[in-house]
């Protein structure tokens, strides 16, 4: 475990469950007001459009480019291989973490076939991310686990794509990604949250997504951008006061400040 993840931070199921169901856009605002400008892995989509969410810690394989004389298909033995670490990255996974693949940006081979997401999914683990490519694409669309790429290409991992090292510090989609970072993944994307900011991104999204429906209720009702988004002082005066009422939404326009 990398110093910057550092295991003291203690990551919940409860934890991870509250992740799960916060916006992409709640969160890349959160950690961009703590300085981390850049914390989505831009350009990666889900294969299947219905398994989308997620949220689980990173386990993290590197690769290197592939070369001739190493990576042949003599490697893909039915036992346990150190020339194989992709297959022993999908055994020794723990349960609820994702899978982090740094594909270098190279989408030439695939990074994955629905072979592995599937034994993933078996063993308890949250989802599969590369800034790569997967094969297989057909199958990932019925799959139900949440597994993101750039795209499908069918060729070989072999081709292009060697795996160097396990569980060690990676970039993906240009983004860093440290063993026991938290992944979060919806409808939108991937997000990357540092480990010690996990409890307080949860703490800090699910306010800012309840004031966020609750200005969108008012742009809807007519009112201007100014005045309202930002929300000033008022507006925050105004929501707070929708909460106590219940959160209606059909109230939302109707509470004002005084």
């Amino acid at each position: 475990m990398d110093a910057l993840s550092d295991t003291k931070d203690q990551i919940t199921p409860e934890l991870l469950a509250r992740l799960k169901n916060v916006s992409s856009g709640s969160l890349t605002t959160e950690l961009f007001k703590k300085g981390l400008r850049q914390c989505f892995l831009v350009g990666l989509t889900p294969m299947n459009p219905r398994a989308v969410r997620f949220a689980g810690e990173a386990f993290t394989l590197r690769m290197i480019p592939a070369r001739e004389d190493i990576d042949t298909i003599e490697t893909l033995t039915p036992h346990p291989n150190p020339m194989n670490l992709q297959w022993e990255a999908v055994e020794q996974i723990p349960p609820g973490h994702v899978l982090v693949i740094d594909s270098r940006n190279d989408p030439r081979a695939a990074s994955a076939g629905a072979m592995l997401p599937t034994r993933l999914r078996v063993r308890g683990a949250a989802a599969i991310v590369t800034d790569g490519s997967f094969r297989d694409g057909q199958e990932l669309a019925e799959l139900d686990f949440p597994a993101y790429a750039r795209q499908v290409t069918a060729s070989t991992r072999l081709s292009f794509h060697h795996v160097a090292d396990l569980n060690v510090p990676v970039s993906c989609a240009d983004v860093a990604v440290y063993p026991g970072d938290v992944i979060v993944g919806d409808g939108d994307g991937v997000t990357v949250i540092p480990r010690h900011l996990a409890a307080e991104m949860a703490d800090l999204c699910e306010k800012r997504d309840a004031l966020e429906k609750y200005l969108s209720y008012r742009i809807k009702a007519g009112e201007n951008l100014y005045g309202v988004y930002p929300p000033t002082p008022d507006v925050r005066t105004d929501f707070e006061a929708w909460v106590k009422a219940g959160a209606d939404p059909a109230t939302a326009t109707v509470i004002r400040a005084r």
